[in-house]
C-alpha cells in the first residue's frame, strides 16, 4: 500500500477496462465469454510500435472442439448465446496422470505442435484475422507452436481466425525468441532443436501421488540411467531406470516403485546416464487431489471494504471480518466467509478501487487494518501522540457517519491517509520483546520478497508511483543504485514490513475467529488474476512477466473489439524454469490464514490472451501455460494449507478445463441465472442435475443482486447509464420472461409457497433451490440477505457508476452497518431456509448454532 497523496502520472483515472474479476453485466457473457458491458468502449492501444510483418501463407489451425457452457448439457452458447472462442491449439491438458514441462523455456510436450495442430481438422473453414491477416507461414508457425503461442483462434464453431503475424512475432520476442526475419526464425527454429536433441530432462516434471507409472519424460530416458531425487524435506531417493527389455516383466507395482513414495512438495530430480551425460530438474509431487469442503456448506460472499461497522474507520475492516464471521458461525451456523482480494493496493491517487487489479498479490493490504487492534495502539502515552492519535480516530468516525448517514462514497485514499498517521504514531512505540520476536520470525520466513515490497512501498513513498520517472536504476529491482536506496531507506523500508507483518497477524485472528465460531472452512481468500504493470510484483519479479504483454480477451460477437485488462501476464518458460517458484509463493502466502481460496479466471491456467503493447486487442494471442505444472502447484500448496479451492469457471470454458479441474478436486462456480438446459429446452436445470463440484451461489460481485433481477432494477440502472444495445421495452420483456421461468420452476418445485408477487419470498425460496443442488459449497450473497439492489460492480463502466465504493444497503439504499446488519428480520427470515434444511429450524424448538471457544460441531 502506498502513501495516500502519491503523485500520479496525470490527473486522469486510468483508461476503462473490463474488470477481471468476474462475468461481464446481465445479459451479457463473462471474461471467459470474452465480452465487454455493452456501450463499453474498448480500451486505448498501449503506445509501442509494432513489429514489422513479412509475407507468409500457410494452412490454418484447426478450431478446437465445441466447448460446453456453465451448466450445460452438451455443446451449445454460454448463457447470452455466446460460442467459445477456443484457441485452435493442442487439447489444454493430457489424459495421463504426468505432465513434463517443456524441454526448453516455452516447448510443448508433443513431439512437433505444429504439426500435430495441422492434422486436426484439414477442411475448417478459415477467416482472415482482424486486420485481414493471412495464416502465417509454416517455420513461424512451428516456431509459435513450439512456444506454446496459438497462429489461430476460433471466435465461433467452425470457424478459425488467424492471428497476425505481427503479433505472433511481437509475443515471441516477449519470450525472448527473434523471429522478425525468416532467417532469424530458421535460426531460433535450429537453436530449438539443437537444444531438443541434446536435452535429457525438461525444466519440471509433475508427478501425481496417484500416478500408475513414472513421468514419460523418465521412462524415456536409456536403462541404466542413475536417477536421485532430493527432496525438500532432506532425504535422497537414488534408482536406476531398467533396460527396455526388462520394463515391463520386472517393474516393480506403483504402490512400492521409488517414484509412488516421494512425498508431496517441489523436489530436486537428477539423472545421470550411462554416457556420462547429466542433468537435473524440478519435481512437483503433488497429492492427487485437493481436500474436500466439509462441515455446514453454506457460507456468506461479502466485499469486505462494504462492510461498516460502528467502528471502522470509513470501510469496512479485518476487525468487522473477524466479527461478521464469529457471528455467522455461532448464530446462523455458517460454514465459511468469502472475501474480495486484500492484495496491495495499485499506485498513485486516486487509488484504483478495483481488488482485482492489485499492485501485489503476494502481500496484503494494511489499508484493511483496524488501527485499534494493533497492539501498541494502547501504548502510545505521550500527550502529543495521543492527542493526534485522538484527532485521527475523530476524524475517521466522520469518514465513516458520511458513508452511513450522509450518502457518502467509499474514499479508500481517505481512509489510508488516517491509517498511515496512526501508523506511524504506533511505529515509534518499541515492540515488547515477544512481539519484536514475533516480528523477527516473520521477517526470516518472508525473506527478500518482504523487503522487496516494503523497499517498493518506500521508493514509491520518496518518488511516486511513476517508476519511469525514478532516478537512476531505481526501476531495476537488482541495480546498485536501488541496493543503496533500500539501505538509506532502512526506517521507512522497516514501517512497510511492520505494516504488512500486523495486516498479517488480523488476518489470521479473523480466521482463527472463525474456526473457534464452529466453521470448518472458514475464510476464503480471493486471488486475483493479475496485477498492475507498475507495481511492487512486476518491480521485484521483473524477469516473470512479459514485457510489452498485457491480459485480456479476444474478439467476438458481442465485442468485435476484444479486451485489454492492463495486466502483464506472467512468462510459462520462466515460470517453468524456476520450478513455478513465483507462483509457488504466491500461494503459499495467501494461503496462510485461509480455509480455501478461490482463484479468479481459473481459465488462466491453461491459457491467456495476449495482448502486444501499440496492438488493439482484436490483434492478440493465446498462449499456453503447462496447466498440469499449474495445477499441481495449486493442489499441493492447498494440500499443504489444508484448503479448499474454488475455481471461477463462469462462462464458455475450453473442452477438457473443467474436466481436468474436477479430476484434481478444484471446485467449479455456478451461478443460478445461467444455469440451464442450453443443448435441450433452454430452461432452467433441475437442481438434481447441478453437479456436486462447486459453489452454486444466485448472483456475484459483478451480477446483479437477487433483489435487483427479480424487480428488474438491473435493466434500468443499465438504461440509465445508456449501456443498452437494445430498445428498454425488448431488455426488460427478455428479463422479464427469464425471470418467469425461474419463478415457474420455483413454484413447480415447491419452493416458493407464498406465490408470485412476493420479493422476499422469491429471494428465499432462490436459495431453497440452491440448497437442493448437490452442491459442495452454496454462497449466500450478503447484500441478497437484506435486499440491496445495487451492484458492487457494473462491468462496462468506469466514472459512471461508482464501482467497488458502495456500502451495503438495505432495499431503500440505506446503508447498514454490520451490527444492523445481523439484527435484520429480513436477514434472519432467509437464514429460518437454511435452519429448515439442516433440521435446525426454530420451528423445532432448536437453539442458536453457539458454542465455546475451541468447540466444533459434532
Amino acid at each position: 500500500m502506498t502513501a495516500a497523496g502519491g503523485t500520479a502520472p496525470d490527473d486522469r483515472p486510468p483508461a476503462p477496462r473490463d474488470t477481471p474479476g468476474a462475468p461481464a453485466a446481465p445479459g451479457q457473457p463473462d471474461r471467459a465469454g470474452q465480452s465487454r458491458a455493452p456501450g463499453t468502449p474498448p480500451a486505448e492501444p498501449r503506445p509501442a510500435p509494432a513489429p514489422p510483418p513479412r509475407p507468409a501463407a500457410d494452412p490454418p489451425e484447426p478450431p478446437a472442439a465445441d466447448a460446453r457452457p456453465n451448466g450445460a448439457a452438451g455443446p451449445d452458447p454460454a448463457p447470452g448465446g455466446h460460442p467459445d472462442p477456443a484457441a485452435a491449439d493442442p487439447p489444454p491438458v493430457s489424459g495421463t496422470p504426468f505432465s513434463a514441462a517443456p524441454a526448453d523455456p516455452g516447448r510443448t510436450a508433443a513431439p512437433d505442435p505444429a504439426a500435430t495442430a495441422s492434422s486436426e481438422a484439414p477442411d475448417a473453414p478459415t477467416a482472415p484475422g482482424p486486420s485481414g491477416a493471412p495464416a502465417v507461414a509454416a517455420p513461424l508457425a512451428r516456431l509459435a507452436a513450439l512456444h506454446g503461442v496459438a497462429v489461430s483462434y476460433a471466435p465461433s464453431e467452425g470457424r478459425t481466425v488467424h492471428v497476425p503475424e505481427a503479433t505472433v512475432v511481437a509475443v515471441l520476442a516477449a519470450l525472448d525468441v527473434d523471429a522478425h526475419t525468416p532467417e532469424a526464425v530458421d535460426a531460433a527454429l535450429a537453436a530449438h532443436d539443437a537444444r531438443a536433441d541434446s536435452a535429457v530432462l525438461p525444466p519440471t516434471l509433475v508427478l501425481w501421488q496417484d500416478a500408475q507409472e513414472p513421468p514419460g519424460a523418465l521412462t524415456a530416458l536409456p536403462g541404466g540411467t542413475a536417477l536421485r531425487v532430493s527432496t525438500e524435506q532432506g532425504e535422497t531417493r537414488t534408482w536406476s531406470v531398467p533396460a527396455p527389455a526388462r520394463r515391463d516383466s520386472s517393474a516393480p507395482a506403483a504402490g512400492s516403485a521409488p517414484w509412488a513414495e516421494l512425498p508431496p512438495g517441489v523436489h530436486r530430480l537428477s539423472a545421470v546416464l550411462p554416457d556420462g551425460r547429466e542433468s537435473s530438474c524440478h519435481l512437483v509431487a503433488a497429492p492427487a487431489r485437493t481436500v474436500a469442503p466439509e462441515g455446514p456448506r453454506h457460507g456468506f460472499l461479502v466485499q469486505l471494504y462494504s462492510l461498516l461497522s460502528t467502528r471502522s474507520w470509513g470501510m469496512g475492516d479485518l476487525g468487522d471480518l473477524a466479527e461478521l464471521a464469529a457471528w455467522a458461525g455461532r448464530s446462523v451456523g455458517a460454514g465459511f466467509v468469502q472475501v474480495n482480494p486484500l492484495h496491495a493496493a495499485v499506485p498513485g491517487a486516486p487509488t484504483d478501487p478495483s481488488p482485482y487489479r492489485p499492485s501485489s498479490r503476494r502481500f496484503p493490504d494494511p489499508v484493511h487494518l483496524r488501527i485499534e487492534d494493533v497492539p501498541e495502539f494502547a501504548h502510545v502515552t505521550g500527550p502529543g501522540d495521543r492527542a493526534r492519535l485522538d484527532g485521527l480516530v475523530a476524524r475517521a468516525a466522520a469518514l465513516r457517519d458520511g458513508v452511513l448517514s450522509e450518502g457518502a462514497l467509499l474514499d479508500r485514499d481517505a481512509v489510508w491517509a488516517l491509517k498511515r498517521e496512526a501508523l506511524e504514531i504506533l511505529y515509534a512505540v518499541p515492540l515488547g520483546p515477544g512481539r519484536r520476536a514475533a516480528y523477527r520470525d516473520f521477517l526470516a520466513e518472508q525473506g527478500t520478497a518482504l523487503e522487496d515490497h516494503a523497499t517498493w512501498c518506500a521508493l514509491v513513498d520518496t518518488y511516486g508511483p511513476d517508476r519511469a520517472r525514478w532516478p537512476g536504476a531505481l526501476a531495476d529491482r537488482a541495480s546498485a543504485d536501488t541496493a543503496r536506496e533500500r539501505a538509506a531507506l532502512a526506517g521507512l523500508v522497516d514501517f512497510h514490513c511492520r505494516a504488512v507483518w500486523d495486516t498479517d497477524r488480523q488476518l489470521a485472528a479473523a480466521q482463527r475467529a472463525a474456526r473457534e465460531a464452529g466453521m470448518a472452512v472458514g475464510l476464503v481468500h480471493d486471488l486475483a488474476v493479475g496485477v498492475h504493470p507498475d507495481g511492487s510484483d512486476t518491480w521485484a519479479q521483473a524477469q516473470a512477466y512479459a514485457s510489452g504483454m498485457s491480459v485480456g480477451a479476444p474478439p467476438d460477437a458481442f465485442n468485435a473489439h476484444g479486451q485489454d485488462w492492463g495486466l502483464p501476464p506472467w512468462r510459462p518458460d520462466v515460470l517453468a524454469t524456476t520450478g513455478y517458484a513465483p507462483y509457488r509463493s504466491l500461494l503459499r502466502n495467501l494461503l496462510r490464514h485461509a480455509g480455501a481460496v478461490r482463484i479468479d479466471h481459473v481459465m488462466g491456467l491453461f491459457r491467456l490472451w495476449w495482448v502486444p503493447a501499440g496492438l488493439p486487442p482484436t490483434e492478440g494471442a493465446y498462449v499456453r501455460y503447462d496447466a498440469e505444472a499449474m495445477l499441481a502447484v495449486l493442489v499441493l500448496e492447498a494440500h499443504r494449507a489444508g484448503a479448499v479451492v474454488v475455481g471461477e469457471d463462469l462462462g464458455t470454458v475450453e473442452p477438457g478445463v473443467r474436466d481436468a479441474l474436477a479430476a484434481r478436486g478444484v471446485l467449479g462456480t455456478s451461478v443460478l441465472w445461467f444455469e440451464r438446459d442450453w443443448a435441450g429446452t433452454g430452461r432452467p436445470l433441475p437442481p438434481d442435475a447441478w453437479r456436486e463440484g462447486c459453489v452454486a451461489t444466485a448472483t456475484t460481485h459483478d451480477l446483479p443482486s437477487t433483489a435487483a433481477r427479480l424487480t428488474g432494477d438491473h435493466v434500468a440502472l443499465r438504461h440509465r447509464l445508456g449501456l443498452l444495445t437494445r430498445p428498454l421495452e425488448e431488455e426488460r420483456a427478455e428479463d422479464a420472461a427469464e425471470v418467469a421461468d425461474w419463478l415457474t420452476c420455483l413454484t413447480r418445485l415447491g419452493l416458493l409457497p407464498e406465490g408470485g408477487g412476493d420479493e422476499e419470498a422469491a429471494i428465499r425460496a432462490v436459495h431453497r433451490f440452491l440448497l437442493r443442488t448437490p452442491a459442495r459449497m452454496v454462497g449466500i450473497w450478503l447484500p441478497d440477505t437484506v435486499g440491496d439492489r445495487r451492484p458492487q460492480n457494473l462491468p462496462g463502466t468506469w466514472d459512471q457508476y461508482p464501482n467497488w465504493r458502495l456500502p451495503l444497503a438495505d432495499a431503500a439504499g440505506r446503508p447498514l452497518t454490520l451490527e444492523e446488519l445481523v439484527a435484520s428480520p429480513r436477514l434472519h427470515a432467509l437464514m429460518e431456509v437454511f435452519r429448515e434444511a439442516s433440521g435446525t429450524g426454530t420451528e423445532a424448538g432448536a437453539k442458536p448454532l453457539t458454542a465455546p471457544p475451541g468447540e466444533r460441531p459434532a
